[in-house]
């Protein structure tokens, strides 16, 4: 089993995959069920994940996304949309946000809950990579997702066939305030 240390070095958003490699539902529920111990604002647990497997709903999935992110997940067997349900998290109990902040919890939570995913991922040899650039009005009508969730992101998920180099990464001293 890798270390820790091992996944956070290895894990990398990949471009290229490997079209003749399909992902099976097992491996998919596997990264679910580690996504869902991450926590959650008074554990609500607002995330939710549709998961496209279907090369024929992919292929529309893949029209909702900006160009560069149709080339980058273009050959990815699995495609996961992430979303939360908006006006739990964030709030007191009659609707008023607990702080400035409101739903940003949700997104808060389930960002937490995709980096589980994503090293769930890498520790099972599967490769992944985070959109942000989609049309979530178009995503939510194809996959008849309800209002009450927001779309955050579309994760794709596979085998890559290119390996990747590691980027660099900003240094403690320039991220970090010490009081």
């Amino acid at each position: 089993m890798k270390s820790f240390d091992e996944l956070l070095w290895q894990r990398r958003s990949i471009r290229q995959y490997d079209a003749q490699k399909n992902v099976s539902k097992e491996c998919i529920e596997k990264l679910l069920a580690a996504a869902i111990e991450a926590p959650s604002w008074k554990n609500k647990q607002t995330s939710r994940y549709h998961v496209v497997m279907s090369p024929e709903i992919r292929s529309r999935l893949k029209e909702c996304l900006a160009l560069q992110n149709r080339i980058s997940i273009a050959d990815a067997p699995v495609l996961i949309v992430t979303t939360f349900v908006k006006g739990i998290v964030g709030f007191e109990r009659d609707g008023t946000p607990t702080n400035e902040l409101a739903d940003g919890w949700g997104a808060y939570d389930l960002g937490l809950q995709n980096s589980i995913l994503l090293l769930k991922a890498t520790e099972l040899g599967l490769d992944s990579i985070v959109l942000g650039l989609r049309d979530a009005d178009a995503i939510r009508n194809l996959l008849h997702i309800q209002d009450d969730e927001v779309i955050v992101s579309v994760i794709g998920v596979g085998y890559r066939s290119k390996d990747s180099i590691r980027p660099k990464r900003k240094e403690i001293s320039e991220i970090v305030t010490y009081y």
